[in-house]
This record gives C-alpha cells, structure tokens and sequence, in this order.
C-alpha cells in the first residue's frame, strides 16, 4: 500500500482518486479553490467515458442523471440545410455497448465528491494551491503556496492546462492561443419554441469561420448553447461576459433558424480557446500527469473529460503494486496512454477545417458528409468512441479521411 497525492480536485483528479484508492492506495486530493465544486455548462461523454465511469462504479448513477442522445445532427450554418446526422441508438450502442450521453459539468463533478467522501481511504483538502514538488528516491512532496506539504509516495498532477505540475516538469511555457473565441449561455429549456428539435440530438450548424453547437443538459431542463468564432483572438480569456449584441455580430453570417437560437440566450460568456502540443513524457521519478496538464486539447473532439477519465482508469490499473514500483509503473501509465491521446489532441485542433470552411469548401465538406452511410460514420468514431482498455492495445488505425469528431463545449 502506498499514499498517492493527487494535486487538482476536477473531474480528472477526483477519477484518478477513486481508481488509485481501488488498486489499495490511501489518497490525498489538494484542491485549489475554497471548496471541491465545478463551473462550466455541458459535457459530452461518448461510450469510452461512460465505460471508464462503470470502471470506477459510476456509470449507473451518471445514466441517470445524464440526458442519452439519439443522434449527432450536422447543419450548414448558413443555408439552414440538413447535411447528416450520426445516429446514437439501436445500432450504435450495440456497437460501442454504451449511450451517447450529455450532463452537466457540475452534476458529474458532484458525482465524484460524493464517491470520495463515502471513501474512507481518500483526504479531500480544499484551499491548498499547491506550487511545485520536491522528491527524493523514496518519497515525493507537494509544495503548497502557504507553506505547508504534504508528502507521499507518488504524485499525480490533475491541475488543468496551467499545472504548476506541469511548469516544473516540462518549463514548457503558456499554452497556445488558438485564435478561437467561444461564447456560452445555458437557457432553460422551456423558452425554446417546440418548432426546434433540440431535446435529443446534439446538434452543429458550421459556417464560415464560426459554427455554433447546441444540447440538452442537466437533465433536458437546460440547452447548452456554445458558438465558436475563429476571430484570430490574441489573449487568452476566461469567462468574460459579452453582450447580445456582440454576438449577433459575431455570427451574423448563420442562417434565420440558427440566429433564433442565439437570440434566446442570455448572460453570454466569453473564453479564448487554449490548448497545447503532444508531448511524449509526462513523468518524472514518482511525478506523472493527466487529463488537461498531460494532454490539453481544444473542445471539438468533445474527448476532454473522457480522455481524463481513461487516464484515471489506466492509472489505477497500472498501480496496482508496491510503493517501491511506483515510478516504473508511472512510465508505464505514460506509455500506454501518449498515442492515444496524441492523437485526438491533433485531431482536435485539426477539426476546426471541418467546422469552418467557405464557399467550395463547404460544399465540398457537405458532399462527403451526407455521402457516408451510417455505418461509415459509426467506423470513423469507433477508435475513440469504441475503446474499453484504454492503453496502446486500444489503438487502431483511424480510416484514412477519417471525420473529425464532435465538438464539445
């Protein structure tokens, strides 16, 4: 048995508590806020995500909390056309063996704190903003801004896309801007006019350097409204409110129906999108990553929280031994996990040529769309969507032309 710190009390952190805990480790989670709760609106979880939260014996209460989806519906944002759509029931889940779900941030983070505290194995600690680690052969220790540490055998830092893990790991500097700029509202979903079908898909409408996405959540009480905007923004912002009126400009390009959506949201907030290059190393002696400090991608693979949650779960799995195989086993988390995710952090930046193109560029990307069977769309998600193991013997060749995935917000 050994004692595992884990720095960051997110979605990813609090997995990552729960799977080490079940390997026979006692856990430690610092947090850096005040309290352990979650901001932000929808998620999406793909079958993969689902089957990483049964792994860690949540998959049941997440169903019921969770709105299923029954299709993945791709508009053109500017004639209002249906292009295709990925459907998510009978066919689908016999595939992938799980639902395509969306829930609400807070409500999956609560899941988690929950479990955590009926554990007695895991220590959640609040308001401890931990700085940097120091470790010998033996043991490693947070370093938290106070002055206070907290020493174990093994630290994972779960501390987002500006992990103090991270900057003393790799010095690897700011991540990168995207040039992105999404704005979020989340209405309740007796406003929307029943003449929108938006209480069971997810649903895209892409135009010219922007698309704007929409889905029920907590629940179907609520739709998530996220418009991004490829404005060429140069700082990185988070949460900043904007007016209606900034966003009627913004996507005054969309067709009749999109903007009719739009106009029913309220309290816009602003963020420029963030994310980073693969790295191949995410360990040092007794130190790894995951989740957003590991592998930080942009939204529109919608794989964030799932990614984290495979993480978590393979973690758990490879620690499974004595404190003094910590650090191989790290190596060996590391390993497994660097291809998989490599390869959906490009893929999401890459996505961005799907959602935004022009004139024959779009056209172009709606003949190839609605061409493809719903078998071929189903192919084209099955190394993401399809994955139960979650290490490199997960990974398969993605078809050639392979489509991009699904944007998240």
């Amino acid at each position: 048995m050994a004692r595992i710190i884990v720095v960051g009390g997110g979605i990813g952190g609090l997995a990552t508590a729960l799977a080490v805990t079940a390997a026979g480790h006692d856990t430690v989670v610092l947090e850096r806020a005040d309290r352990f709760a979650e901001i932000g609106a929808g998620i999406q979880l793909a079958p993969n995500g689902i089957h990483a939260l049964d792994r860690l014996g949540l998959g049941e209460a997440v169903r019921r909390t969770a709105v299923a989806m029954s299709e993945l519906r791709f508009m053109d944002g500017v004639t209002g056309n249906w292009v295709t759509s990925v459907p998510l029931s009978s066919a689908y889940q016999r595939r992938f063996r799980n639902p395509y779900v969306v829930v609400h941030r807070a409500e999956l983070h609560k899941l988690l704190v929950d479990a955590c505290l009926g554990n007695a194995r895991i220590e959640l600690h609040s308001a401890c903003e931990t700085t940097g680690y120091l470790q010998d052969a033996s043991t490693v220790t947070a370093v938290l801004r106070d002055g206070r540490h907290f020493t174990g055998d093994a630290l994972i830092g779960a501390d987002g896309i500006h992990s103090q893990i991270r900057g003393q790991m790799l010095d690897d500097g700011a991540p990168r801007i995207s040039g992105i700029t999404v704005y979020r509202s989340v209405i309740p979903m007796e406003r929307v006019p029943s003449r929108f079908p938006v209480r069971s898909a997810v649903t895209w409408w892409a135009g010219p350097g922007c698309h704007f996405v929409h889905y029920p959540i907590a629940g179907g009480t609520f739709l998530n409204l996220a418009a991004s905007s490829d404005n060429g923004a140069t700082e990185a912002l988070t949460g900043v409110a904007v007016t209606k009126d900034a966003v009627r400009r913004e996507f005054a390009a969309l067709c009749p129906a999109a903007r009719d959506l739009l106009e029913l949201g309220e309290d816009w907030k602003s963020w420029v999108l963030v994310d980073r290059d693969p790295v191949a190393d995410w360990t040092d002696g007794r130190v790894a990553m995951l989740g957003d400090a590991a592998h930080p991608m942009l939204h529109y693979a919608a794989q964030g929280a799932c990614q984290a949650l495979e993480d978590a779960v393979l973690l758990g799995d490879t620690v499974d031994c004595h404190a003094d195989e910590l650090p191989q086993r790290l190596e060996k988390y590391n390993a497994a996990r660097r291809e998989r995710t490599s390869r959906i952090q490009v893929l999401a930046r890459d996505s961005v040529r799907l959602w935004h193109p022009r004139g024959a560029g779009a056209h172009a990307r709606n003949a190839m769309l609605s061409a493809m069977s719903a078998e071929q769309l189903h192919d084209h998600l099955a190394w993401m969507h399809g994955a139960r193991h979650f290490g490199a013997d997960a990974e398969s060749a993605a078809p050639h032309g392979a489509v991009a995935g699904e944007g998240d917000a």
